[in-house]
């Protein structure tokens, strides 16, 4: 289902909220990742915001990958709230993150 590790995922979570200060930290992090981990990201963002519903992720997937226009970093980096969105998208898929967020810390 989720092709994306779900630490990757809090590194952005993390780094989205530290806002400027890691905007190009952000930026790097998330264009190094592979176009599948990125089609990822942001279905599981939409997710979250509640553009899809979770049992309809792989539609939410595919439209990641089909409909990208624009770079995913710079896409990701102006949607209000991403670093909520992923949580709560992650939370709408089920995957517990409690280790990953403790490893970052």
């Amino acid at each position: 289902m989720i092709e994306i590790s779900p630490s990757k995922v809090v590194q952005v979570i993390f780094q989205a909220r530290e806002g400027h200060v890691a905007a190009a930290e952000l930026t790097a992090f998330i264009e190094n990742l592979n176009d599948d981990e990125q089609a990822h990201l942001t279905a599981i963002a939409w997710i979250g915001r509640g553009s899809f519903e979770a049992e309809d992720y792989a539609e939410a997937l595919m439209t990641a990958r089909t409909e990208k226009t624009t770079p995913t970093a710079s896409y990701l980096m102006g949607m209000p709230h991403l670093a909520e969105n992923l949580e709560a998208g992650l939370d709408a898929l089920g995957v517990d993150v409690d280790g990953e967020e403790e490893d970052l810390l």
